[in-house]
């Protein structure tokens, strides 16, 4: 297992990443963004498709694009990864625009990595799972959809590429911080059959 430390950490946010590629890989195809907002952060995970070298381009071409127009509403920013990507074989991802002053996050999915967030209210648990578009970025793009919802204080998105299992998020670890629950879940959840990738990221608020 492999874990990519912190590096610029956006306000109001703290998060943590594990990944590991698939054994005999030299790079793994699932790579993650934590991009920071103007008051909130640009957050998730892409799966360049398959493994390997042109699985790993497909998802940097996507990362760079998504660093570069961050500041863009997730739906044009999907779009823009299409246009991108026609030319390699495509990928799939989940994005979360966190908006601390609205106090909402604002999400999108195409294809299967997996997008949660958990409540931290420990009267009143909450959770709710992306609702994800089937589809190839880069090569068929589905009718795209957002969903917003409001984030308090602590509450905690967790995006896992197809590597992982889903039962994660009926075991998702609540007391520890992001980057230990991340390395928790890859290390129990994840698949010997794939590159694997998970980003746990908890709202602090804005001081």
């Amino acid at each position: 297992m492999t874990a990519r430390g912190v590096a610029a950490i956006p306000p109001g946010i703290e998060w943590g990443v594990s990944w590991r590629a698939l054994r005999g890989e030299r790079e793994s195809g699932d790579l993650h963004i934590v991009a920071p907002l103007t008051g909130g952060a640009l957050v998730g995970a892409v799966d360049g498709l398959g493994h390997g070298p042109s699985a790993a381009d497909a998802a940097r071409i996507a990362v760079e694009v998504l660093h570069a127009h961050a500041h863009e509403p997730v739906l044009r920013l999907v779009e823009k990864c299409h246009e991108a990507l026609r030319r390699t074989r495509g990928a799939v991802l989940t994005l979360a625009s966190i908006d601390g002053a609205a106090r909402t996050i604002t999400w999108t999915a195409v294809g299967n990595v997996q997008g949660a967030w958990f409540s931290a209210n420990r009267v009143r648990p909450g959770r709710e799972v992306v609702n994800a578009r089937s589809g190839v970025v880069g090569y068929q793009l589905p009718p795209l959809r957002a969903a917003t919802i409001p984030i308090a204080t602590g509450d905690t998105l967790v995006f896992a590429t197809d590597g992982i299992s889903e039962a994660f998020i009926n075991n998702m670890p609540t007391d520890c911080g992001p980057q230990e629950a991340a390395d928790g879940i890859l290390r129990r959840f994840g698949k010997d059959s794939d590159d694997a990738l998970v980003l746990v990221v908890r709202w602090l608020g804005l001081s």
